[in-house]
Protein backbone atom coordinates (compact mmCIF):
# COMPACT_ATOMS: atom_id res chain seq x y z
CA UNK A 1 0.00 0.00 0.00
CA UNK A 2 1.17 2.76 -0.81
CA UNK A 3 2.48 5.28 2.46
CA UNK A 4 0.83 8.16 1.28
CA UNK A 5 -2.55 6.84 0.82
CA UNK A 6 -2.53 5.05 4.01
CA UNK A 7 -1.44 8.52 5.71
CA UNK A 8 -4.67 9.68 4.27
CA UNK A 9 -7.15 7.25 5.16
CA UNK A 10 -5.05 7.40 8.44
CA UNK A 11 -6.17 11.13 8.86
CA UNK A 12 -9.54 10.57 7.44
CA UNK A 13 -10.22 8.37 10.38
CA UNK A 14 -9.21 10.24 12.70
CA UNK A 15 -11.27 13.29 11.79
CA UNK A 16 -14.02 10.79 11.93
CA UNK A 17 -13.67 10.38 15.12
CA UNK A 18 -12.81 13.49 16.32
CA UNK A 19 -16.14 14.30 14.92
CA UNK A 20 -18.04 11.76 16.42
CA UNK A 21 -16.39 12.93 20.29
CA UNK A 22 -17.18 16.20 19.88
CA UNK A 23 -21.01 16.01 18.74
CA UNK A 24 -20.96 13.37 21.74
CA UNK A 25 -19.49 15.66 24.34
CA UNK A 26 -21.67 18.61 22.58
CA UNK A 27 -24.93 17.76 22.37
CA UNK A 28 -26.45 16.96 25.80
CA UNK A 29 -30.32 15.06 26.83
CA UNK A 30 -31.50 16.24 30.28
CA UNK A 31 -34.28 13.63 31.42
CA UNK A 32 -37.15 14.91 33.18
CA UNK A 33 -37.17 15.73 36.94
CA UNK A 34 -33.26 16.10 36.80
CA UNK A 35 -31.18 18.63 36.92
CA UNK A 36 -27.30 19.16 35.43
CA UNK A 37 -24.68 21.78 36.22
CA UNK A 38 -22.19 23.03 33.81
CA UNK A 39 -19.16 24.73 34.62
CA UNK A 40 -16.77 26.28 31.81
CA UNK A 41 -13.08 25.80 32.60
CA UNK A 42 -14.14 25.20 36.19
CA UNK A 43 -16.56 27.52 37.28
CA UNK A 44 -20.03 27.55 37.35
CA UNK A 45 -21.55 28.67 34.08
CA UNK A 46 -25.12 26.41 34.21
CA UNK A 47 -27.93 25.01 35.85
CA UNK A 48 -29.28 22.27 32.50
CA UNK A 49 -33.11 21.64 32.67
CA UNK A 50 -34.66 18.87 31.11
CA UNK A 51 -34.42 18.89 27.32
CA UNK A 52 -31.46 18.96 24.74
CA UNK A 53 -28.64 21.11 25.28
CA UNK A 54 -25.63 21.81 23.66
CA UNK A 55 -22.31 22.05 25.20
CA UNK A 56 -18.68 23.34 24.05
CA UNK A 57 -16.80 20.32 23.82
CA UNK A 58 -13.35 20.53 26.32
CA UNK A 59 -14.32 23.83 27.17
CA UNK A 60 -17.74 23.18 29.19
CA UNK A 61 -18.05 20.04 31.58
CA UNK A 62 -21.56 18.43 32.95
CA UNK A 63 -21.47 17.32 36.45
CA UNK A 64 -23.59 14.08 37.63
CA UNK A 65 -27.13 14.58 37.01
CA UNK A 66 -29.21 15.62 40.42
CA UNK A 67 -32.58 14.12 41.31
CA UNK A 68 -35.18 16.67 41.48
CA UNK A 69 -37.58 14.35 43.34
CA UNK A 70 -38.89 13.56 46.94
CA UNK A 71 -35.90 11.38 48.25
CA UNK A 72 -37.18 9.01 51.18
CA UNK A 73 -33.86 8.02 53.59
CA UNK A 74 -34.21 5.43 56.44
CA UNK A 75 -31.50 6.00 59.33
CA UNK A 76 -30.50 3.13 61.17
CA UNK A 77 -31.22 2.93 65.04
CA UNK A 78 -30.26 5.38 67.14
CA UNK A 79 -29.66 5.12 71.25
CA UNK A 80 -30.88 8.04 72.84
CA UNK A 81 -30.96 8.86 76.27
CA UNK A 82 -34.20 10.01 77.90
CA UNK A 83 -34.15 12.74 80.49
CA UNK A 84 -35.07 9.15 83.23
CA UNK A 85 -31.75 8.04 82.37
CA UNK A 86 -33.17 5.34 79.96
CA UNK A 87 -31.43 4.22 76.41
CA UNK A 88 -34.01 3.49 73.69
CA UNK A 89 -33.10 2.91 70.24
CA UNK A 90 -35.23 5.31 67.37
CA UNK A 91 -35.60 4.55 63.73
CA UNK A 92 -36.15 7.68 61.70
CA UNK A 93 -36.79 8.30 58.22
CA UNK A 94 -36.68 11.76 56.27
CA UNK A 95 -38.26 12.91 53.60
CA UNK A 96 -36.53 15.65 51.50
CA UNK A 97 -36.27 16.83 48.04
CA UNK A 98 -33.78 18.85 46.11
CA UNK A 99 -34.79 22.66 45.09
CA UNK A 100 -31.38 24.17 44.09
CA UNK A 101 -29.58 21.77 42.09
CA UNK A 102 -26.35 24.69 42.55
CA UNK A 103 -26.62 24.78 46.30
CA UNK A 104 -27.12 20.99 46.64
CA UNK A 105 -23.86 20.42 44.23
CA UNK A 106 -21.37 23.74 45.75
CA UNK A 107 -22.91 24.31 49.40
CA UNK A 108 -22.58 20.69 50.89
CA UNK A 109 -20.31 17.61 50.02
CA UNK A 110 -22.47 14.89 50.43
CA UNK A 111 -26.35 16.59 51.58
CA UNK A 112 -27.57 12.75 52.56
CA UNK A 113 -24.81 12.33 55.02
CA UNK A 114 -25.22 15.26 56.18
CA UNK A 115 -28.97 15.11 56.84
CA UNK A 116 -28.36 11.99 58.95
CA UNK A 117 -25.95 13.90 61.00
CA UNK A 118 -27.99 16.28 61.62
CA UNK A 119 -31.10 14.21 62.43
CA UNK A 120 -29.49 12.35 64.89
CA UNK A 121 -28.18 15.54 66.71
CA UNK A 122 -31.12 17.12 66.84
CA UNK A 123 -33.26 13.86 67.97
CA UNK A 124 -30.91 12.95 70.75
CA UNK A 125 -31.62 16.78 71.74
CA UNK A 126 -35.13 16.85 71.63
CA UNK A 127 -35.93 13.07 73.03
CA UNK A 128 -33.19 14.11 75.83
CA UNK A 129 -35.56 16.59 77.12
CA UNK A 130 -38.38 13.90 77.73
CA UNK A 131 -39.19 11.17 79.73
CA UNK A 132 -39.44 7.22 78.42
CA UNK A 133 -43.57 7.87 78.85
CA UNK A 134 -43.38 11.38 77.10
CA UNK A 135 -40.85 9.76 74.17
CA UNK A 136 -43.59 7.28 73.31
CA UNK A 137 -46.65 9.31 73.38
CA UNK A 138 -45.19 12.59 72.03
CA UNK A 139 -44.06 11.44 68.25
CA UNK A 140 -45.91 14.18 66.84
CA UNK A 141 -43.97 16.53 68.81
CA UNK A 142 -41.12 15.25 68.06
CA UNK A 143 -41.32 14.68 64.43
CA UNK A 144 -42.32 18.75 64.59
CA UNK A 145 -39.81 19.95 65.92
CA UNK A 146 -37.10 17.67 64.25
CA UNK A 147 -38.34 18.99 60.60
CA UNK A 148 -38.57 22.27 61.91
CA UNK A 149 -34.62 22.33 62.80
CA UNK A 150 -33.97 20.38 59.69
CA UNK A 151 -35.21 22.69 57.23
CA UNK A 152 -34.30 25.62 58.43
CA UNK A 153 -30.47 24.04 58.30
CA UNK A 154 -31.13 22.34 55.12
CA UNK A 155 -32.70 25.57 53.13
CA UNK A 156 -28.60 26.80 52.52
CA UNK A 157 -27.90 23.38 51.06
CA UNK A 158 -30.37 23.55 48.68
CA UNK A 159 -32.45 20.79 50.11
CA UNK A 160 -36.50 20.85 51.42
CA UNK A 161 -37.27 18.73 54.22
CA UNK A 162 -40.91 17.41 54.20
CA UNK A 163 -41.33 15.13 56.69
CA UNK A 164 -39.66 13.27 59.49
CA UNK A 165 -41.18 10.31 61.00
CA UNK A 166 -40.07 8.05 64.22
CA UNK A 167 -40.30 4.30 62.85
CA UNK A 168 -39.97 2.64 66.29
CA UNK A 169 -38.52 3.30 69.58
CA UNK A 170 -37.68 0.46 71.32
CA UNK A 171 -37.08 0.84 75.20
CA UNK A 172 -34.70 -1.78 76.84
CA UNK A 173 -35.95 -5.73 77.55
CA UNK A 174 -36.48 -4.84 81.26
CA UNK A 175 -38.17 -1.76 80.73
CA UNK A 176 -40.99 -3.46 77.89
CA UNK A 177 -41.67 -6.09 80.92
CA UNK A 178 -42.20 -4.14 83.15
CA UNK A 179 -44.35 -1.94 80.88
CA UNK A 180 -45.86 -5.04 79.72
CA UNK A 181 -46.91 -5.92 83.35
CA UNK A 182 -48.22 -2.48 84.00
CA UNK A 183 -50.67 -2.49 81.01
CA UNK A 184 -51.63 -5.89 82.06
CA UNK A 185 -52.35 -4.93 85.45
CA UNK A 186 -54.31 -1.69 84.26
CA UNK A 187 -56.57 -3.65 82.09
CA UNK A 188 -57.21 -6.32 85.09
CA UNK A 189 -58.40 -3.10 86.68
CA UNK A 190 -60.40 -2.07 84.46
CA UNK A 191 -61.84 -5.20 84.05
CA UNK A 192 -62.67 -5.60 87.45
CA UNK A 193 -64.30 -2.05 87.41
CA UNK A 194 -66.62 -3.08 84.87
CA UNK A 195 -67.13 -6.17 86.84
CA UNK A 196 -68.09 -4.57 89.61
CA UNK A 197 -70.09 -1.64 87.91
CA UNK A 198 -72.44 -4.70 85.91
CA UNK A 199 -72.56 -6.29 89.63
CA UNK A 200 -73.48 -3.48 91.30
CA UNK A 201 -76.11 -2.12 88.23
CA UNK A 202 -77.56 -6.04 88.23
CA UNK A 203 -78.40 -5.36 91.86
CA UNK A 204 -79.87 -1.93 91.76
CA UNK A 205 -81.98 -3.27 88.92
CA UNK A 206 -82.87 -6.74 91.23
CA UNK A 207 -84.24 -4.76 93.93
CA UNK A 208 -85.81 -2.02 92.00
CA UNK A 209 -87.97 -5.19 90.53
CA UNK A 210 -88.44 -6.93 93.97
CA UNK A 211 -89.74 -3.32 95.36
CA UNK A 212 -91.90 -2.91 92.95
CA UNK A 213 -93.25 -6.49 92.72
CA UNK A 214 -93.68 -6.23 96.74
CA UNK A 215 -95.20 -3.24 95.99
CA UNK A 216 -97.53 -4.23 93.71
CA UNK A 217 -98.39 -7.75 95.51
CA UNK A 218 -98.77 -5.52 98.51
CA UNK A 219 -101.46 -3.30 96.16
CA UNK A 220 -103.47 -6.55 94.86
CA UNK A 221 -103.27 -7.74 98.67
CA UNK A 222 -104.63 -4.95 99.86
CA UNK A 223 -107.86 -4.36 97.14
CA UNK A 224 -108.62 -8.26 97.65
CA UNK A 225 -108.97 -7.74 101.44
CA UNK A 226 -111.04 -4.99 100.49
CA UNK A 227 -113.20 -6.17 98.05
CA UNK A 228 -113.46 -9.66 100.77
CA UNK A 229 -115.05 -7.16 103.29
CA UNK A 230 -117.08 -5.31 101.14
CA UNK A 231 -118.77 -8.43 100.49
CA UNK A 232 -118.38 -10.09 103.85
CA UNK A 233 -120.47 -6.24 104.93
CA UNK A 234 -122.86 -7.18 102.44
CA UNK A 235 -123.54 -10.77 102.66
CA UNK A 236 -123.96 -9.93 106.15
CA UNK A 237 -126.12 -6.93 105.86
CA UNK A 238 -128.34 -9.24 103.55
CA UNK A 239 -128.63 -11.99 105.96
CA UNK A 240 -129.31 -9.20 108.68
CA UNK A 241 -132.44 -7.95 106.05
CA UNK A 242 -133.37 -11.69 105.81
CA UNK A 243 -133.69 -12.59 109.52
CA UNK A 244 -135.56 -9.25 110.03
CA UNK A 245 -137.97 -9.79 106.88
CA UNK A 246 -138.53 -13.39 108.33
CA UNK A 247 -139.54 -12.24 111.79
CA UNK A 248 -138.17 -15.37 113.35
CA UNK A 249 -139.81 -15.98 116.74
CA UNK A 250 -137.88 -17.76 119.82
CA UNK A 251 -138.29 -21.75 118.46
CA UNK A 252 -136.21 -20.90 115.84
CA UNK A 253 -133.59 -19.10 117.68
CA UNK A 254 -133.05 -21.59 120.40
CA UNK A 255 -132.70 -24.39 117.47
CA UNK A 256 -130.38 -22.57 115.43
CA UNK A 257 -128.62 -21.85 119.28
CA UNK A 258 -128.27 -25.52 119.62
CA UNK A 259 -126.66 -26.57 116.40
CA UNK A 260 -124.07 -23.72 117.18
CA UNK A 261 -122.75 -25.42 120.02
CA UNK A 262 -121.39 -28.75 118.99
CA UNK A 263 -119.61 -26.81 116.83
CA UNK A 264 -117.64 -24.74 119.48
CA UNK A 265 -116.62 -27.55 121.26
CA UNK A 266 -114.93 -29.03 118.40
CA UNK A 267 -111.13 -29.26 117.96
CA UNK A 268 -108.55 -31.71 119.73
CA UNK A 269 -107.19 -28.51 121.43
CA UNK A 270 -110.29 -27.50 123.17
CA UNK A 271 -109.51 -28.38 127.02
CA UNK A 272 -111.59 -26.19 128.44
CA UNK A 273 -115.59 -25.57 127.36
CA UNK A 274 -117.77 -23.07 128.95
CA UNK A 275 -121.26 -23.86 128.84
CA UNK A 276 -123.28 -20.67 128.48
CA UNK A 277 -126.14 -19.82 131.03
CA UNK A 278 -128.60 -19.55 127.95
CA UNK A 279 -128.39 -23.21 127.40
CA UNK A 280 -130.38 -24.42 130.20
CA UNK A 281 -133.43 -21.82 129.16
CA UNK A 282 -132.73 -23.29 125.09
CA UNK A 283 -133.26 -26.56 126.51
CA UNK A 284 -136.37 -26.08 128.45
CA UNK A 285 -137.72 -24.46 125.45
CA UNK A 286 -136.94 -27.35 123.35
CA UNK A 287 -138.60 -29.78 126.19
CA UNK A 288 -141.75 -27.79 126.14
CA UNK A 289 -141.63 -28.14 122.16
CA UNK A 290 -140.61 -31.69 122.48
CA UNK A 291 -144.11 -32.19 125.18
CA UNK A 292 -146.33 -30.65 123.51
CA UNK A 293 -145.32 -32.54 119.91
CA UNK A 294 -145.69 -36.11 122.33
CA UNK A 295 -149.16 -35.01 123.82
CA UNK A 296 -150.36 -33.65 119.99
CA UNK A 297 -149.54 -37.98 119.14
CA UNK A 298 -150.92 -38.99 122.06
CA UNK A 299 -154.11 -37.15 122.39
CA UNK A 300 -153.17 -35.53 125.42
CA UNK A 301 -153.86 -31.82 126.42
CA UNK A 302 -150.83 -29.67 126.93
CA UNK A 303 -150.60 -27.62 129.82
CA UNK A 304 -153.52 -24.83 130.20
CA UNK A 305 -155.39 -27.05 127.80
CA UNK A 306 -158.28 -29.37 129.22
CA UNK A 307 -158.11 -32.94 128.93
CA UNK A 308 -159.61 -34.59 126.24
CA UNK A 309 -158.96 -35.86 122.47
CA UNK A 310 -157.36 -33.01 120.67
CA UNK A 311 -158.81 -32.31 117.66
CA UNK A 312 -157.10 -32.66 114.44
CA UNK A 313 -156.65 -29.14 114.04
CA UNK A 314 -154.52 -28.69 117.01
CA UNK A 315 -152.55 -31.80 116.26
CA UNK A 316 -151.40 -30.48 113.09
CA UNK A 317 -150.58 -26.90 114.08
CA UNK A 318 -148.11 -28.95 117.03
CA UNK A 319 -146.43 -30.74 114.33
CA UNK A 320 -146.57 -27.27 111.76
CA UNK A 321 -144.79 -25.84 114.96
CA UNK A 322 -142.31 -28.31 116.16
CA UNK A 323 -139.00 -28.54 114.62
CA UNK A 324 -139.66 -32.26 113.48
CA UNK A 325 -137.64 -35.47 114.03
CA UNK A 326 -134.13 -33.89 113.30
CA UNK A 327 -134.80 -31.08 115.80
CA UNK A 328 -135.51 -34.30 119.22
CA UNK A 329 -132.10 -36.40 117.72
CA UNK A 330 -130.34 -32.84 117.98
CA UNK A 331 -131.64 -32.66 121.67
CA UNK A 332 -130.86 -35.97 123.07
CA UNK A 333 -127.47 -35.59 121.42
CA UNK A 334 -126.86 -32.17 123.00
CA UNK A 335 -127.26 -33.31 125.91
CA UNK A 336 -125.37 -36.14 126.39
CA UNK A 337 -122.59 -33.98 125.24
CA UNK A 338 -123.41 -31.59 128.14
CA UNK A 339 -121.91 -33.45 131.07
CA UNK A 340 -121.38 -30.42 133.14
CA UNK A 341 -124.03 -28.39 135.06
CA UNK A 342 -125.83 -25.37 133.32
CA UNK A 343 -125.37 -22.27 135.21
CA UNK A 344 -129.39 -22.15 135.73
CA UNK A 345 -129.29 -25.58 137.27
CA UNK A 346 -126.55 -24.54 139.68
CA UNK A 347 -128.59 -21.54 140.90
CA UNK A 348 -131.41 -23.62 141.27
CA UNK A 349 -129.69 -26.15 143.48
CA UNK A 350 -128.15 -23.26 145.42
CA UNK A 351 -124.61 -23.96 144.16
CA UNK A 352 -124.05 -20.64 143.03
CA UNK A 353 -124.03 -18.01 146.30
CA UNK A 354 -121.49 -15.00 147.51
CA UNK A 355 -119.12 -14.05 145.06
CA UNK A 356 -115.58 -15.66 145.82
CA UNK A 357 -113.47 -14.57 148.60
CA UNK A 358 -110.13 -12.67 147.77
CA UNK A 359 -107.46 -14.64 146.59
CA UNK A 360 -109.33 -17.16 145.51
CA UNK A 361 -108.62 -18.70 142.16
CA UNK A 362 -112.26 -18.91 140.93
CA UNK A 363 -111.72 -22.68 141.28
CA UNK A 364 -115.25 -23.60 142.23
CA UNK A 365 -116.79 -21.58 140.18
CA UNK A 366 -118.92 -23.70 137.70
CA UNK A 367 -117.65 -21.45 134.49
CA UNK A 368 -113.95 -22.75 135.23
CA UNK A 369 -115.03 -26.53 133.82
CA UNK A 370 -112.18 -28.99 134.89
CA UNK A 371 -108.72 -28.75 134.46
CA UNK A 372 -106.62 -29.85 132.16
Amino acid sequence: MDPAGFLLTALLIALIAFVATVLVRSVRIIPQARAGVVERLGKYQRTLNPGLTLLIPFVDRLLPLLDLREQVVSFPPQPVITSDNLVVSIDTVVYFQVTDPRAATYEIANYIQAVEQLTITTLRNVVGGLNLEEALTSRDQINGQLRGVLDEATGRWGLRVSRVELKAIDPPHSIQDSMEKQMRAERDRRAAILTAEGTKQSAILTAEGERQSQILRAEGQAKAAVLKADGESQAIQKVFEAIHRGNPDQKLLAYQYLQILPKIAEGGSNKLWIIPSEVGEALRGIGGMIGNVAQAAEGQAPEGRPAGPAPAEAREEALEEAPGASLEEDARAFEEQAAAPTQLDLEAQGYLGASPAEGDDGAGSPYAGPRP
